[in-house]
Order: structure tokens, then sequence, then C-alpha cells
């Protein structure tokens, strides 16, 4: 966890300050120039309690403060070794100070603050100063040192012995110095009563900031109606049969008839002998069958599975053998894969929805009382061990989530919800049932029209879509292609982001350059029922990061250290959620639920799930997002552990040694890079073709390389940043007849090196777009920027650059120049 390491992946408030300093969160919601003190009254008995225990411990008053300070620090900035200044004059400059706040006792803490003192004066001091400042000298006058945000000072007030927080109050208000302060005396109170106490095991915040976070941080509680999400659907049917329910394409169906096919669905899978809570799969196209079957298998008392139909027939097998799943709902057009899943499984078999819901069967209500702690859904994600997980939720949660987004996003009845996530994705869950539930309706948006921009922006216009929700990186494509041709978008009221950091830059360009509709910024995971968090935005974010917001209702958001305690507010922590919204764990994965699923300390009998994301409060009671603990990345919106990457590669044959890195700083140009050692007969393509069996597109890196053998550190780990480095240098410029030579090719040569966030040298006129790590999104943005003089079925088509370029040419008329002589 975050608090438990120097090595955070992202940056933020608490990471080290330039030239090694520690870094302060700051906190304060009306910033004012200036600087003001807050004074801590040492109670009467602690000093001298205090000096009796130096005494006993051989070191001078000015190391027990010093491991004091150095504590508070270590819980404000999330880091174990931090880095200030001392002052030990009135007159002087501060001296670079160092101490690594290691687990132990607060006797072994301050005998390391002891060693550390005579250790100070022969620090580089960093160019811009120190934030945090001990002033050792009692009172050094009322002026902060320069750079300094905090400098304490043990002193005396009217004969009584204190301690006086001078603090800079843009950067930190009245409230967080009288907590700030109250952290120094509750560290000073346990050295002074047991010093062979863990120092690491005992929090120093007060009861009252215990309460703020664990009761007041959450979000409102709202009482949930005792029914399931189908039923309140059925309810639905019963106020408008005749309304349209969901829209594919030219094809709809009302309540109604969307209705009737779902329960005979679920008559069906109760006539096969399908149990409470039985796991049963659906690959299916997002389309009407789609929709009737995952209501049918709610209906039933079943937990719903999908698919992605066209997905890796082993890595079906693995969630099929993994879930307990004997039956798989599929349509005509979509068994081709899932069939070749099945030959593994002989005791899981297929049904065709079509030859269910068309026919004349039953098409009332099958009627199974489903309790509010069933299991309603299963959804797998990608595992660290090579395998991937299935996070289970309840009815229960997945109810709360769907009254979150209609109550947050304004779906009412009529409003027209766009659902646009994969199957697979489980934000498409919401987007398909939301709508339903408030007697609105659902437009079901196909892949073919998301991957033109304009295209899918005709296509939610003539919908008459009102809600949306994209991944960031999409979102910046689509706002690429409002910003090049205008246009109304008379029915949109509302954008959800999710998936992916949004960048307060790109929120920036929206409320810019966009429509004039507002955004909101959702957060949650797979095993949190989905989002927990959204931030509704009607303009820029006034600060550097977008936050995640306030957790919806009936969530609670937790942001702890290593212990599962609190962390001061504005401290950097891992993020942690408890309340109806945590599923039961992993499915069949006992181990894997046992890591991240814990019983809540903080409410007795609750669910807490350790998420692994990394994040703060801020003073406006919003979450904030700095980055996550540990390998896992965002590829495209999708949770990637490169861990899995990694062990399926080492199945292939002749890969003896292999390591999967990441490449683009940008969310839209994140891609894989896989380094391999083995036999240098293996091909790419091999390897390319040999993990396209076991994993989802998302996941098969862009790039292989073979090296001799992997990098190390000094301490033996695989230097990832050497590799990182590698990948981004291992493309050198062509040569001769293979760079770039026709005004066509150099202007894609240009663009491609854009989309793809490569270097502009790297592309050579025989370089395959996909092949260089290209995906479906972006050859959109390609089209996007090429101004739409090729479609991304055009590169489908014509991937290699030179045939690109001629057909370009032959597109807008150019004749194609001569090639230059030469390179």
């Amino acid at each position: 966890m975050a608090t438990a390491t120097n090595e955070r992946r992202a940056p933020g408030p608490g990471d080290p300050g330039e030239g090694g300093a520690t870094a302060l969160p700051r906190w304060t919601r009306t910033p004012v120039p200036g600087t003001a003190e807050y004074t801590v009254v040492l109670p009467g008995a602690l000093t001298p309690a205090l000096r009796r225990r130096a005494d006993l411990l051989g070191v001078t008053p000015a190391a027990i403060l010093l491991a004091a300070h150095a504590k508070v620090l270590a819980l404000l900035s999330g880091e174990t070794t931090v880095r200030a200044g001392l002052l030990t004059s009135a007159a002087a400059r501060p001296l670079p100070w160092e101490l690594a706040v290691r687990a132990g006792t607060w006797r072994q803490l301050v005998e390391d603050a002891g060693r550390s003192l005579s250790d100070s004066a022969t620090r580089p001091a960093p160019p811009r100063g120190f934030e945090a400042v001990l002033d050792l000298a009692g009172d050094a006058g009322p002026r902060l040192p320069d750079g300094a945000l905090l400098a304490v000072a043990a002193g005396e007030r009217d004969g009584r012995p204190v301690l006086r927080l001078r603090h800079r109050t843009d950067a930190l208000d009245a409230d967080s110095a009288a907590r700030i302060g109250g952290y120094h005396l509750a560290a000073l109170e346990r050295i002074a009563a047991d010093p062979g106490a863990p120092h690491d095991r005992d929090t120093l915040l007060s009861p009252e900031e215990v309460r703020l976070q664990r009761d007041c941080l959450a979000g409102p509680r709202r009482p949930l109606p005792d029914r399931r999400v189908h039923e309140l659907f059925e309810e639905g049917v019963r106020r408008h049969p005749a309304a349209v329910a969901v829209v594919h394409r030219d094809r709809s169906w009302t309540y109604r008839e969307l209705d009737v096919r779902a329960n005979r669905l679920a008559r069906a899978l109760l006539a096969r002998g399908v149990r409470p809570e039985e796991v049963v799969a659906v690959a299916t196209e997002r389309d009407l069958h789609w929709a009737a079957a995952v209501l049918g298998v709610l209906k039933a008392g079943a937990a719903y599975l999908p698919l992605d139909p066209h997905g890796p027939p082993d890595r079906m097998t693995a969630m099929l053998r993994r879930a307990g799943c004997r039956l798989v709902l599929t349509e005509p057009g979509s068994t081709r894969n899932p069939d070749r899943a099945l030959t593994a499984l002989p005791g899981t078999h297929a049904l065709l929805v079509p030859d269910v819901t068309e026919g004349a069967n039953d098409g009332t209500p099958p009627g199974p009382r489903v309790p509010a702690g069933a299991l309603a859904y299963v959804f797998f994600t990608s595992g660290s061990t090579g395998e991937p997980k299935g996070a289970m939720c309840e009815h229960a949660g997945l109810l709360n989530h769907l009254q979150a987004k209609i109550d947050d996003l304004g779906i009412g009845e009529g409003t027209v919800v766009a659902q646009t996530a994969s199957q697979c994705f489980d934000i498409s869950l919401w987007q398909l049932l939301a709508a339903l539930l408030a007697g609105g309706r659902t437009l079901l948006v196909g892949q073919d029209a998301i991957l033109d921009a304009d295209r899918f922006l005709d296509t939610v216009t003539a919908g008459r879509a009102a809600v949306v929700q994209l991944v960031p990186s999409y979102l910046d494509v689509v706002l690429g292609a409002l910003e090049r041709r205008p246009r109304e978008l008379p029915d949109l009221r509302c954008v959800s982001v999710t998936g992916e950091e949004l960048k307060a830059d790109l929120v920036r360009r929206w409320f810019d350059s966009g429509p004039g509709v507002r955004l909101v910024n959702a957060y949650g995971l797979t095993e949190t029922s989905d989002d927990t968090n959204h931030e509704v935005m009607d303009g820029p974010p006034a600060t550097g990061r977008t936050p995640l917001g306030p957790p919806v209702q009936n969530v609670r958001v937790h942001v702890l250290d290593e212990h599962l305690a609190p962390v001061p507010l504005g401290a950097p922590g891992t993020i942690a959620f408890s309340g109806v919204c945590v599923g039961r764990g992993y499915v069949n994965d006992p181990e894997r639920t046992r890591a991240a699923y814990l019983p809540d300390p903080h409410h007795r009998g609750q669910r807490l799930y350790l998420s692994g994301d990394i994040g703060r409060w801020r003073p406006d009671g919003k979450l904030e997002y700095l980055g996550r603990a540990d390998a896992q990345v965002k590829i495209r919106g999708f949770r990637v552990e490169p861990g899995e990457v990694e062990n399926a590669l080492l199945g292939a044959a002749g890969v003896r040694d292999c390591a999967v890195v990441v490449m683009g700083a940008g969310a839209h140009d994140r891609q894989l890079a896989a380094f391999w050692a083995g036999d240098p007969r293996v091909s790419a393509d091999g390897l390319r073709e040999h993990l396209a069996d076991l994993l989802p597109a998302y996941m098969v890196p862009a790039s292989f390389h073979r090296v001799e053998s992997l990098p190390l550190t000094p301490n033996g780990k695989t230097d990832r940043k050497a590799l990182a480095g590698l990948a981004r240098s291992s493309g050198e410029p062509g040569h001769g007849d293979r760079r770039p030579r026709t005004p066509a090719e150099r202007r894609l040569a240009a663009a491609w090196a854009d989309v793809l966030g490569l270097p502009a040298g790297r592309i050579r006129r025989d370089d395959d777009f996909f092949a260089l790590g290209g995906t479906s999104l972006s050859a959109v943005r390609l089209a996007v920027a090429l101004d739409r003089a090729l479609s991304p079925r055009d590169l489908t088509g014509h991937p290699a650059l030179a045939d690109l370029a001629r057909l370009l040419d032959a597109r807008t008329g150019a004749e194609p120049a001569a090639p230059a002589a030469g390179p």
C-alpha cells in the first residue's frame, strides 16, 4: 500500500518535493495569503516525563521532539522516509534532515532520530527549501523560512510549555494546523507513556477526526425498495407496456415485448433446473437478444455472467469452469468461439436465445423470490496470477448503483440512455438497465458506429440520447470530431466519464469548446458494484486534478494505511469501500478473496474491499485519485494486470523469461510492450497468435522484443524502467527506401506517430498500423485527425503505411509524388 513504500505509482500531494524534500498535503477551502500561528499547550506532567524518558533512553529531548515530528510528517506525506528542515539556532538557515520512519517501536524511532541529528549538516539542501521545518531553537521568530509551509517549535507561553505551529494560510487552514498540532501532542504522549509500543499500530488521529472520516464523509443514507431490479422493471411494464424500452439499429421492443421475451427465457432456465444464484453465461452481441437474456437470467434468480462471443475460446473455458457454469445463452452468428470453448466442458451446454424467446412459450413472470443479498452477476477482470478473477456482486449493490445513476445523471421517464460499453465491461449493465427502471429508453449503439466518431454522434443524435457514458480516451476522440465539425446535440444532457483518470485539460476542452453539456466523473470498481463516487461538473475543476467526487448513496469510502486505520485528512492512503456496494469476493477463489475482502473494522458486520487505488480526501469532502499501489494499469478503460499477460506469455514454447511494461503517457496512447528471452527462432507473430488465443485483444501487447536476458535493478528485480526506455527507443528511424517518401506517406507517418504516441522518425513505409500498437480506438482517432479522408475500415483493409498512402492519394485526387532518390 502507498503508506508503506516510497515507490508510489502516481505523484500527488504527499510526494517528495523538488530535491527530495517531503511535501505536505494542502488543506484549505479558502486560500488566503499570509501566515498564522496555532499553539498547543502541553499537559503539565508531560515535559518532565519526556525529560525522564530522554535520560533513560540516553538521548536529548531534541531527539524525542524530532522523532515525534518525523512520525507526523510520515503520516501526512505517506512516505516512510521523511526529508525536512532543521533549525538549530535563530540566525541559521534550516539544515537538511532525513529520517527513515521504519516499522517498530517508539524507542527505536527516538534512537534513530538521535543518530540523525548529527548527520544533518552533511546533506545538501533542496533548491527551494523545505515545506516542513522543525525549529529546535525554541522560537526563531514569526517569519517562516523560505519555502516552508509549516514550522514547528517548542517554547513557553505564560510559563507553560507549548508547541507553536506557524503555517502559511494559503496552504493550511486553522483546522488543519490544529490537527497537525494534535498529532504532535499524541506522539509525544505515546513516547512518554510506553516507548516499547509499536508506533505504527496506534493512530495519532483524534476520535473526532476518526468519527468524521468514518461517518460524515459517507454517501447519503437512502432506503432501498424491497424489490429487485427485474421486479422494478416489471412495475414499469404495468405502467407503460406500449412504450419503447430498447432500440437497436432499426429494431425496437416495447416494455411488454421485452418483458415477455425475458420471462420466456427465465422459464426455460428454470425448466432446465437452474438453481438460485447459479451462474448463467450470456454470449451474444449487444443487441435485443442480449437485453432479454440479462433480464431473463435475473428473473430466474440466477447470476449473470457476460462473455464476449468473439473472445479467446481458452479464456472463455477458464471463466466458465471457474464460475461453475453449465448453461450459456447465445444466438445464431455468435456461436463459433463459445462452441470451441464448450468442447473442453462436456457438462456445459448452449441455448439459443431466439429459439426460446420467439416461440409460443409462457411469457408471464416466473416469480421466484430473489433476496436482496442474492448473487446478481459475475464480471471477470484481469488477475496478476495469470488467471482472470470473477468479481461477484449482489442484487442490493446492483440496485443501489442503478438508483444512484438515475438520481445523479437525471434519468427519468422518457430519458434515452446510450448503451455503448462492451458487455464484458461492468458499466454495460447500468447503461442497459437504468433507463428501464425509470421509464426511459435504452439505445444500443453498435460497435460499427462507435468506430466512427462522426457516425457515433449521428447515432446518438438520431436516437435522441440524453445520457451517454464514455471512457476519457474516446471522449477525446468525440471532442476532436466536434472541434473539427461543430454540431448541435439538442437532446444530450449529461456525459458520464469513467474507466480511466479524467484529466483536467480534457474537462477544460469539453467546457471550452464542447456542446455545453455537464460532465460526471464516475469512479468505482467492478468489486464495488461499479461506480461509488460521482463528481457532477458544470465547469472545469478549480484545482489541477479532477476530483472523483463524494460517495454515492449508501456507500462508505475510507482512505486507510496498511493497518486499516484512517490516514490524516488530505494525506495519501489506500482507498477502501464498505456498505451495500461491496461484493462477495471472487467466484470460487477463496485465496484472492481473502486478500482483498476483509471484515470492516469500523462497521461491525460489514465487508471492506481494499481497492489498491491511492487517493486522499479534499477539504470539500470529495475524493481525489492519485494512482495505483501495484502494477495494474488501464488500457482503453479495461483493467490489466501485466502479470497475467506475463504468465500467458511464459506458456509459449521457447519463451524462457519475460516482462510486460506500459508505454504511452496519455490514456489514449497507452499500450503494452512485451520483452522476452528464449529461443531466437520464435517470432513476434507467433507470440501474438499464442496470446490471442488466451487473452482479449486489449491485453495482447502492441510490440514484442527479444532480449538475451532481462535487465535487473541492483536488488535483483526486473528493471521495468529500463525496459520501458528500451521499448521507446527500439524502433530506430528507417533507412533507405523504408522511410516515408511521398507527401501522403509523410502526412500519414506524422499522424500515426501522434495517434500511437511514437517518435516521429519511428514510422517506416512498410509498417503495419496495428502491429505498431494501433487499436480500433486509435483508428478512430486517426480518421478524425485526417478529417475523415480515410475511415477505420480503410485502415483495416490497408494497414501498411505505403498502401494506405496510395489510397489517400486516390481519395484526394493527388498525383503520387515521385520517390526521392536515396534515403
